[in-house]
């Protein structure tokens, strides 16, 4: 049980950028055995380094260095490829390889009990020893990979584009993932943001990062570790900004724009943007610094790399659409979704074809807070929430602006087996809304949130029932028809501007819609709440006007329990299940 105490919510630090040249070290790859081949016991495995020297800024106003060491592991002869499940939030997590064999035959390997704990990767896969220049041992560490991490080619004939997912899930409620390294592709096996720095001081040391051995024995990984020089640069914020984008971009050759922030985020506020203070920790995502942050600011994803172990980047031919330096796997900035031209026409209908299912996780993040408003004499009851889409079907709603009205007409659309348009149906609303945080266009009647008593009557109810709908969360990759790749990741390309005159939302199936406690209308007004136990009610399509698979699981509920005095509340969170994140 979580306990927490009045505080002012703040909002964490995004990652600043951060890479490594990537110049190739030649390393052998563990050759498969005539009878590994002829068995088809899975991928070979390799850990490589993608260069023998790397060169880190130590910020003195941040408290170390991030050891983005380049190094990734590789898959050849077949994808590395896991289901990550859990039937229930009352059973662990399992982990489950897929094993391709010849003819595309595929047999499933369950991995022991206990070899992960949740979906944000293999728990102490790698193992770094730092030793300085007299041999003394600085640092040792181990550190969780994520397959996911965003990877790319180590060779031209390998798939051009990976079809696994860009990310590990960190949403406490994920219900099921899916991992995977490509076939002649390279994951980044650095943490990103989901690690901690190291203090090292200004100097020169040398770094050995290996397999742990269980994994090693698990699936059949060589022990040959990587070594890598390391050489640690001081610098202050004090320096300039011309300092730091130079300690920047000499860290990080190749990534260019790909992680700049596009444009069209200005109006999300600064917790979208970096801040100098943000350069001393490592940028991870691909897609600039809103890529999988949800509605508010969650850890980014894992790190974006290039070209794993290209010999020169003068000599590639194959550059794929939307690649750019450094980035040989395609944008990972999702592009904007169009609305159709026009408002429908005819006479609306629901088809008997395959619908969204809209599901409610239960509340997370919770924590008592001023509401940001500094209001004297306010207490708040501040949560995150998410509501997902467990499919089979795609949830698309478009909005349409009547000249010289505030607000949208909303439509939800329904399609046939080849994806045409076969149905529409009016869905309520969409409307303009302007506060820090949000700035683009809300689809109402999208989900609804009620404090309820202990008996589950309705105690207090929040303002909001107003949503920007974008797939910031991986929620169960392995339902019916998920897509690993949904394209409004971000706010970004997800709900217009001010004068846009139509709008298309989507919500993709196995993804969710976080919106995190620090954003206005994520939390109750308890000032007048007694203490007492209580349910933070996440409920999803409240008016019931959207047309789903089914309506039995619109609704999710989280006990809390408040005390304190007024001013300095409290709220006490227990474990859902086997899930204890408040």
């Amino acid at each position: 049980m979580t306990t927490t105490r009045t505080t002012r919510l703040r909002r964490p630090l995004l990652a600043g950028t951060t890479a490594v040249a990537a110049m190739a070290v030649t390393v052998g790859l563990m050759a498969a055995t005539p009878e590994q081949a002829k068995a088809a016991t899975g991928p070979t495995l390799s850990l490589i380094a993608a260069t023998d020297s790397v060169t880190l800024t130590s910020w003195k106003e941040e408290p170390g260095v991030y050891l983005d060491l380049g190094t990734y592991l590789t898959s050849e002869g077949s994808p590395l490829e896991f289901k990550v499940t859990r039937k229930s939030y009352k059973e662990p997590v399992t982990i489950t390889q897929t094993v391709f064999g010849n003819g595309g035959r595929t047999k499933s390997r369950v991995l022991p009990p206990g070899t992960v704990k949740d979906f944000s990767g293999l728990p102490g896969f790698a193992e770094i020893t730092v030793t300085d220049t007299t041999g003394k041992t600085v640092v040792s560490r181990t550190e969780n990979f994520c397959p996911n991490n965003a990877s790319g080619r180590v060779r031209p004939d390998a798939p051009a584009t990976s079809k696994y997912p860009e990310s590990c899930p960190t949403n406490p409620f994920t219900l099921g993932s899916v991992w995977g390294v490509e076939k002649g592709w390279a994951a980044n096996t650095y943490s990103g943001a989901y690690t901690q720095p190291v203090k090292l001081a200004a100097g020169t040391y040398t770094a050995k990062i290996g397999v742990a051995k269980k994994y090693r024995d698990l699936l059949g990984i060589a022990d040959k570790p990587a070594t890598v020089k390391i050489t640690v640069q001081e610098r202050s914020w004090e320096d300039g900004p011309a300092a730091a984008r130079a300690a920047t971009a000499g860290e990080h050759a190749g990534h260019g724009a790909g992680h700049q922030a596009p444009a069209a985020h200005a109006g999300h506020g600064a917790g979208h943007a970096p801040t100098p203070r943000q350069a001393g920790a490592p940028e991870t995502s691909g897609a600039g610094p809103s890529y999988n942050v949800g509605h508010g600011p969650l850890k980014a994803a894992p790190p974006a790399v290039p070209w794993a172990v290209k010999k020169q980047q003068a000599a590639r031919t194959d550059m794929q659409a939307a690649d750019t330096a450094g980035q040989t796997d395609g944008s990972r900035q999702a592009p904007a979704l169009t609305p159709r031209s026009s408002r429908p026409s005819g006479t609306p209908s629901v088809p008997n074809v395959p619908k969204p299912d809209l599901r409610s996780l239960p509340a997370y993040g919770i924590t008592i807070s001023d509401g940001g408003q500094n209001v004297p004499g306010k207490d708040y009851l501040a949560f995150s929430a998410n509501v997902w889409n467990a499919g089979p079907a795609q949830l698309v709603v478009d909005g349409f602006r009547s000249p010289g009205k505030a607000k949208m007409d909303a439509y939800q659309y329904f399609y046939d087996a080849a994806g045409k348009q076969v149905g529409y149906t009016p869905t309520g609303t969409m409307e303009w809304d302007p506060r820090p945080g949000h700035v683009h266009w809300h689809f109402t009647d999208f989900a609804s949130y009620r404090l309820l008593k202990a008996d589950k009557k309705e105690a207090v109810r929040s303002g909001k029932e107003a949503f920007c709908l974008a797939n910031t969360d991986a929620v169960d990759y392995t339902v019916k028809n998920a897509n690993w790749h949904p394209f409004n990741t971000d706010l970004a390309t997800a709900c217009g501007q001010e004068n846009s005159i139509s709008v298309r939302e989507v919500l993709d199936v196995g993804s969710g819609d976080t919106y995190t406690q620090d954003l206005p209308g994520q939390s109750f007004d308890i000032t007048d709440v007694p203490n007492g136990t209580y349910y933070i009610q996440v409920l999803a399509n409240p008016a019931k006007r959207l047309k789903e698979t089914s309506l039995d699981n619109n609704s999710a509920l989280r006990k809390v329990v408040l005390g304190g005095t007024p001013g300095n509340r409290t709220v006490k969170v227990p474990a859902h299940d086997l899930v204890d994140a408040n």
